[in-house]
């Protein structure tokens, strides 16, 4: 009796060793699946960046062929001054015109804004 209780009692070992030592392997392919999960994150991340990098140069690139292309089409001015706006080319003062009549210029830009802070409704469009 005492030869059929060890041996269950042996058997219950085995079993016990076994189910702990699957549960190391299934940790241990996890955590392996896990590091090759992110070494193809990493690997895509790596590629991802090699392709932003490749696309700023190049952009670069354009805009610098663009800035060029512009700059010897530009025709070079005596002085090198950049003028912006309306350029006097008559003799009145600040290019008007004597025959132009003008028209007082309101102080504030007009808004679109109504009284409660939301964009104005325009009926007629």
């Amino acid at each position: 009796m005492q030869a059929v209780k060890d041996k269950l009692s042996d058997m219950k070992e085995m079993r016990k060793v076994k189910a702990e030592t699957k549960a190391e392997e299934r940790v241990e392919k996890e955590l392996a699946k896990a590091r090759v999960d992110i070494a193809h994150e990493v690997r895509l991340a790596k590629e991802a960046e090699a392709a932003m990098d490749l696309h700023v140069t190049k952009a670069g690139e354009r805009a610098q062929r663009e800035i060029e292309k512009h700059a010897v089409n530009e025709p070079t001015h005596a002085n090198d001054q950049v003028y912006v706006g309306a350029t006097n080319t008559t003799n009145e003062p600040y290019g008007q015109d004597p025959n132009h009549i003008s028209r007082p210029t309101t102080t504030t830009p007009p808004t679109t804004m109504g009284m409660s802070g939301a964009p104005s409704r325009n009926d007629y469009m």
